[in-house]
């Protein structure tokens, strides 16, 4: 089956560095990129809410794009998080995208105002009639209060072909069930919980737009090759070996977790911007036990502690 876009199958939702300031560390974003690109990630999703996108100004997402681009020289595609609860800033944000090279963008599902369904099919109309580059819609309804319903998606991707493709966060199964039978065969689905990527890759899902994958981004594209393979039995090893990991990345709210442990890595320093806080000293005493069980069970060493 031939998508009408394909990101690959791990899309990593990469976390914005961030200087003892809480300024941006553009030299670690670099880095962090290259390292990315390196272990797994096909696609780079940059000022998403993994990458604290509430607190990043516009100026600072359009900085982050820059780089990231200059830095990756197009050995992966890039993802901007261009939604917002406005319609206009979300329009706005998505042809600010298109200008600096986006590969394509993501959008969220309005938060805090809780449009009903006619609401974001207006919504997401707009800016799908105002850039031409992909757009994947984003369906979080723990972040934004409100569900998209499997009729929604459908019409907007039948709609509006470049409305490709969806990350569902949201732990429903049968929801995915739903999306499959309604939505066009070219539509990509794609898991926005870690830990739910191999229930939904047997439901249809094509990958993951991931926050482990900073981590383990290597394994996570195992899982999926083998399980698209037929290798069932192997992918099902890897989930059971990695999960202890995907659910103690969200012991706090993302991204402080794997924060922490990209900062144990040496990759970046341990800064969160508030509302936000880092870990303390048992918070991640804790992290790093069950990293490195996990680690050591894929033949990775373990990190000091």
């Amino acid at each position: 089956m031939t998508l009408r876009y394909d990101a690959g199958e791990v899309i990593t939702a990469m976390v914005t560095p961030f200087n003892d300031k809480r300024e941006i560390d553009f030299q670690a974003t670099e880095k962090l990129a290259k390292h990315l690109i390196d272990t797994g990630s096909d696609t780079l999703l940059v000022a998403g809410t993994t990458g604290e996108s509430p607190t990043l100004t516009h100026e600072e997402e359009y900085e982050l794009l820059y780089a990231i681009k200059g830095a990756t020289s197009g050995s992966a595609k890039i993802i901007m998080g261009a939604g917002s609860n406005c319609t206009k800033t979300a329009v706005n944000s998505s042809k600010k995208a298109v200008e600096i090279g986006a590969d394509a963008i993501l959008s969220v599902v309005p938060y805090y105002n809780k449009p009903n369904q006619q609401g974001m099919i207006e919504h997401f109309g707009e800016i799908a009639k105002n850039v031409d580059i992909p757009i994947i819609l984003y369906n979080i309804p723990g972040r934004t209060g409100v569900n998209m319903q499997p009729s929604t998606v459908a019409f907007l991707a039948k709609e509006y072909p470049n409305i490709v493709g969806l990350k569902q966060s949201f732990p429903d199964m049968d929801v995915i069930t739903e999306l499959k039978s309604v939505c066009p065969d070219d539509f990509a689905i794609y898991c926005g919980d870690d830990s739910l990527t191999l229930p939904m890759l047997s439901l249809g899902a094509h990958g993951v737009i991931s926050v482990a994958s900073h981590v383990v981004g290597d394994e996570i594209k195992s899982l999926i090759h083998n399980f698209k393979s037929g290798q069932v039995k192997a992918a099902c090893n890897m989930h059971q070996k990695l999960y202890p990991l995907f659910k103690k990345l969200f012991m706090a709210p993302n991204p402080v977790p794997v924060k922490a442990v990209l900062s144990r890595l040496k990759m970046i320093e341990n800064y969160v911007r508030r509302p936000l806080v880092e870990l303390n000293e048992m918070e991640r005493a804790e992290l790093f036990d069950v990293l490195n069980e996990v680690l050591t069970s894929i033949g990775k060493n373990p990190m000091g502690k």
